[in-house]
């Protein structure tokens, strides 16, 4: 048994024990009036700590666990072996005042229990406590209280006790854990990772993480912050002081770390962050898994308990590459498409919707937190957690899920270009600047009003390519559409020349940017077999997605994304069908020029959310003529669209020919599918069309096997520019074709002679934009067409065709 120390210091005779036991209690019975009376009158303060906090003003701290309850008429649940501390080993003046100033950089060098000379030294910092006590099995010792919300205590033991801390407030006492009796709950090798920019599973290192640690239950709270004076966790479990809960700095990693014994799921945080210039930030966790619903900026501690049901999913998504596989994808506005659904509430309906109109995938616009919902999500601020605004992390898992087992892909919109400079959240985050680059002609982004990301600092790298492995890990995201890649990739991006200076090779290329993302697109792709990377980018920038290590003219190797975003494609074929149909004649290179550069990337046709707001109008509003002609000329464009060799992405509402700009205040005019209207039936039937778009290019590999190979595509009349027509081939593995003919006039173009291959004997019309079900004029062509020994257009054989007005029709060898 532990031997009871004596007020003397030294150990008692077992003679005296029982004397000096009694002798022991009545002193820490008035040792502990006289401190709580003193210590209140000194310290107690005269408001609380959140009403002084400006943390506290970003959410409402939870009410004070209260005091663990004592049996009736027995006092304090303790034992009722105390003893005073021989003498108080105070902190000296220089650590004192650094832990009051939040600037103490190993507080568990200091706080918790030591040996020293003469024994053990406890000591502990409690603002606002009356008393402190230490608690060693049956072992009960009041500590002094040194002023400012410091207790210290020397007892002569041999060895430092596992122990906790019995805390008296004016009205309760608490008994707890030490925070700084733990060792770091981080290992080694996580923080070698973290020190070389390679810990792939960052997030779990770093933020809140619920754990138990030395058998104790609580939470572990990590943070990067090399410039940090000091660093502490202030929340609703501290009342949002930080004073009493320092971090610790763990060597030269820039990672502070603090485990609270007690800390559970669920609980508010953020850190308050003592800068170099001794000022103090409280900043929300970088890494955090879970937000405060915004306006509310605080972090939240989580713990997923999902348990996933898309195993199968899971298991054959990699089985076909998706450039060589049908893809054909509806973006999504998660806020908007049934404004004041929840993601569970979503999961009802979204899933059931995008499968009965045939898409594969679903791309939702960003989820990773922001504060302005009117930034779409473009601007993020947590990089780690879906927005709170629909539901928990959870909850967004549960949408994943359901769309997964409905047989729908999920790809994500992620921004890595840039971050918004609110205070509370990266921008200088510990005081200087850390995530963005310190040269202000690299930091500010020009457009935006946002701050870019140093693509050449190893830990901001990690940070970026960590959460690009984290969405698809943890949230079994399919891929992910990369936004704003072109403003990464030019130092020169929206600047003037006095504005940007040229890289180490004197051109213009952000040679940090390339490293970075071919960094993340082989990371992304080495763990996470079956995702697809998607690039929107606007140039003409070499390789995009060529493997990062084929190196092309350039020399700097393929940037590894599976897809791109053919942003040449979708200007040009808009304009061209702004136009009215007699000026057509004179842009029709506008829409066969993109065969000219078809297979020199893996591309998606775009028709997003940026073409159909801000002033752009509609996609049926785009086009020229009155109603009808609208209409005629949408599905004319749509069926195009899905026959033209690429990818397809429609932008909500633009599948029923919504006539309005999209807001994100009330989301698409879903009324205009209701029957009770007059004009549902016209917006239903280019619903329909879509539908089987879908399903007739599921169904026919010619129109998306060999879509990065020329051997996938043939012209058959590409210059018909006085007639607006346009006529191709698309071919699968064996050679089997589909026709595709668009006629962009407003008359019947009858017995339309068009060149085709002598080995089919019979066509059949599989789809018609102008069919009656479309909202169409019916025009249309018998079955089957049967084709003449005519030569026609270079080939051996020709089929006389109806062509509808502002039309297209697709045929198959019957």
């Amino acid at each position: 048994m532990t031997p009871r120390p004596s007020s003397s210091g030294s150990e008692p005779k077992k003679k005296a024990a029982k004397k000096t036991t009694k002798t022991t209690k009545n002193t820490a019975k008035k040792a502990t009036r006289k401190t709580a009376a003193g210590t209140a009158a000194k310290t107690t303060p005269k408001q609380s700590p959140a009403a002084k906090n400006p943390a506290a003003k970003t959410a409402e701290a939870p009410p004070r666990k209260p005091a663990k309850e004592a049996a009736p008429g027995r006092g304090p649940a303790v034992s009722p072996e105390v003893a005073v501390a021989a003498s108080s080993p105070s902190l000296d003046a220089a650590d004192r005042e650094r832990l009051l100033a939040g600037a103490h950089h190993d507080p568990h060098s200091v706080l918790g229990a030591h040996r020293v000379p003469g024994g053990v030294a406890f000591r502990a910092f409690r603002p606002y406590a009356l008393a402190v006590s230490v608690r060693s099995g049956d072992l009960r010792i009041e500590l002094h209280d040194d002023g400012d919300g410091f207790f210290s205590g020397l007892v002569p033991l041999r060895e430092v006790p596992s122990h906790r801390l019995l805390v008296t407030y004016e009205g309760s006492v608490q008994e707890v854990e030490d925070p700084y009796r733990f060792l770091p709950a981080l290992g080694d090798l996580d923080l070698h990772l973290i020190a070389e920019g390679r810990h792939e599973q960052l997030w779990q290192a770093l933020g809140a993480h619920p754990t138990v640690h030395e058998g104790v239950t609580g939470t572990r709270f990590a943070v990067w912050a090399p410039n940090a004076r000091g660093v502490r966790v202030a929340g609703g479990f501290n009342f949002w002081d930080g004073t009493g809960h320092p971090m610790r700095s763990l060597g030269s990693t820039g990672v502070w770390e603090l485990f609270l014994p007690g800390v559970g799921a669920g609980e508010l945080y953020k850190f308050e962050i003592t800068r170099p210039d001794g000022s103090r930030t409280f900043r929300a966790d970088p890494l955090a898994r879970r937000t405060e619903v915004p306006p509310a900026t605080s972090s939240v501690v989580h713990v997923s308990e999902y348990t996933w049901g898309d195993a199968e999913w899971l298991a054959r998504r990699a089985d076909r590459p998706a450039h060589e596989a049908p893809l054909s994808v509806y973006e999504v506005h998660l806020p908007s498409w049934r404004p004041g659904l929840t993601y569970r509430e979503l999961a009802e309906q979204l899933p059931a919707y995008v499968a009965d109109l045939g898409f594969t995938h679903v791309e939702l616009m960003p989820v990773a937190e922001h504060p302005f919902g009117g930034s779409w999500g473009y601007q993020v601020t947590g990089f780690y957690a879906p927005t709170a605004r629909l539901g928990d992390p959870d909850d967004f898992r549960y949408l994943v899920d359901r769309l997964h087992r409905a047989g729908i892909g999920v790809l994500m919109d992620w921004v890595p270009a840039h971050f918004p400079r609110d205070d509370w959240a990266l921008a200088e985050f510990d005081g200087r600047p850390l995530y963005e680059h310190s040269d202000p002609q690299r930091a500010a982004h020009p457009d935006w009003g946002t701050l870019e990301f140093d693509f050449g600092r190893r830990e901001v790298r990690n940070f970026l390519v960590a959460n690009a492995v984290y969405w698809c890990e943890e949230f079994h995201i399919d891929g992910l559409r990369v936004d704003a890649v072109a403003s990464m990739l030019y130092l020169d991006y929206s600047r003037e020349a006095d504005q940007w200076t040229p890289n180490e090779r004197g051109g213009r290329e952000n040679l940090d940017a390339v490293a970075f993302l071919q960094e993340m697109n082989a990371t992304v792709y080495r763990r996470v077999p079956g995702v697809v990377t998607v690039a929107e980018e606007s140039t003409a920038w070499d390789g995009v997605t060529r493997a990062t290590h084929h190196e092309g003219p350039s020399g700097f190797g393929g940037l590894g994304f599976g897809l791109k975003w053919n942003m040449g494609w979708m200007h040009d074929s808009l304009e061209y069908m702004s136009h009215e149909p007699v000026h057509r004649r004179y842009h029709h290179g506008e829409m066969t020029f993109s065969m000219v550069y078809a297979y020199s990337e893996n591309y998606v046709l775009p028709i997003s959310h940026d073409e159909v707001v801000h002033g752009k109008k509609s996609l049926v509003s785009k086009m020229p003529g009155d109603w009808w002609q609208q209409r005629a000329n949408e599905r004319a464009y749509l069926a195009f669209m899905w026959a033209h060799p690429g990818k397809q992405l429609l932008f909500m509402g633009q599948e029923f020919a919504q006539g309005a700009e999209w807001s994100e205040a009330h989301g698409p005019d879903w009324w205009l599918l209701d029957p009770q209207y007059g004009a549902a039936p016209d917006h239903r039937g280019v619903r329909d069309l879509v539908r089987d778009l879908n399903g007739v290019y599921r169904d026919t590999p010619a129109l998306w096997q060999r879509d990065t190979h020329p051997s996938g595509f043939s012209w058959v009349v590409g210059d018909a520019a006085e007639d607006n027509v346009l006529a191709f081939l698309r071919l699968d593995a064996d050679g089997t074709p589909l026709l595709a003919v668009s006629n962009f006039a407003p008359v019947v173009r009858s017995d339309y002679r068009l060149g085709v291959p002598a080995d089919v004997p019979a066509w059949h019309e599989v789809l018609n934009t102008d069919a009656a079900r479309y909202g169409g004029g019916d025009a249309g062509n018998p079955d089957p067409v049967k084709p003449e020994p005519q030569g026609w257009h270079g080939r051996p054989a020709s089929i006389r065709l109806t062509l509808p007005p502002l039309a297209t029709v697709w045929l198959r060898p019957a």
